[in-house]
């Protein structure tokens, strides 16, 4: 049995259900705090905290493997907010991590960053870049690498920390897909600007030492991640040794070029203001995904014009109908 814990929020409902069609029973612990139990409808789901050990320890018999989603995961937040940063992403994961280690659990998959890195020097990034995060987001996802690094040398836990790009489109099937309240992510609130659910859009910064002066990023489909954890649960289970892997595509887009794609996909122009640079915005972060291709033989498949499609599927269709719920 695998414990999907955050797996009612956006990345952990895809992975769950990923896991499914490899044949695994998946368990949802998850607070409802952020994610949405409608993403994991047929699923056994567990609304409790990480914080609560004795309701984890309870859930933790009969668990072979956990997956560790349940992260507050916005930066601006996380630098107004530390103590709730520190509190869940540090010391609620060490509540889990050492109910999962008591109750003989040696297998742990880790939803880490590419914050961890903070401002890199080089691009495009690999794992051997330092980890010098520059937000508590970063600083709290670096703690736990760390602790997960320690547990490993100490107690035989054996771990894959996959640091994500930028996480972004929807499943197929349109049924689940992104839903923060509120929405901070460029490809959600661009689609919204188009419906008219919100204002415009805000460029942040075009003066960058960029091609086109707008930021550039990472993009990999949701589900091109969720397979990753699969793969890398499967090595585990091959007994491979613990490894720290960068999921990207390997190829940036510009913010201006994410707004062109939307706007063939939804045949509709998106208003948009430009606004001053965020303090702490790297101008280009983009992944060096070859040693996740080597160990994992996983590669990201879905383009950008993917990306967008399965986010506007989700926005128009599932989206909706989860606001009615």
């Amino acid at each position: 049995m695998i414990l999907v814990v955050g797996g009612a929020g956006y990345i952990g409902s895809h992975a769950a259900r990923t896991l499914r069609r490899h044949g695994y029973e998946v368990v949802i612990y998850d607070n409802l705090s952020r994610g949405h139990d409608f993403l994991v409808e047929g699923f056994e789901l567990v609304v409790a905290d990480i914080a609560d050990h004795k309701r984890l320890a309870q859930v933790m018999k009969g668990v072979d493997a956990v997956m560790h989603f349940a992260a507050h995961s916005q930066v601006g937040e996380s630098v107004q907010s530390p103590r709730i940063y520190f509190q869940n992403n540090a010391e609620g994961g060490l509540t889990l991590l050492n109910t999962a280690l008591d109750a003989g659990v040696r297998k742990f998959i880790f939803s880490s960053t590419c914050a961890v890195y903070g401002v890199p020097e080089k691009v495009p990034i690999t794992e051997d870049t330092p980890r010098q995060p520059v937000n508590p987001y970063g600083t709290s996802k670096l703690f736990f690498e760390n602790a997960l690094e320690a547990y490993d040398r100490a107690y035989g836990l054996r771990y894959m920390s996959l640091r994500y790009f930028n996480a972004a489109g929807a499943d197929e099937s349109g049924e689940i897909g992104e839903l923060h309240d509120p929405e901070t992510h460029l490809i959600p609130a661009a689609l919204k600007a188009v419906t008219g659910e919100r204002g415009e859009l805000e460029l942040f910064g075009s003066d960058y030492p960029t091609p086109d002066g707008t930021c550039v990023r990472d993009y990999v489909h949701v589900n091109d991640l969720a397979d990753a954890h699969v793969l890398a649960l499967k090595k585990i289970e091959a007994g491979s040794g613990s490894a720290a892997l960068n999921l990207g595509t390997g190829l940036g887009c510009s913010v201006k070029e994410v707004i062109t794609m939307v706007e063939e996909v939804t045949g509709a122009k998106v208003p948009r203001r430009v606004a001053p640079r965020r303090p702490g915005d790297p101008p280009t972060l983009v992944a060096d995904p070859s040693r996740a291709q080597n160990s994992l033989q996983w590669k990201a498949t879905r383009s950008l014009r993917e990306i967008v499609q399965t986010a506007w599927q989700w926005e128009r269709g599932g989206r909706q109908k989860a606001r009615k719920a």
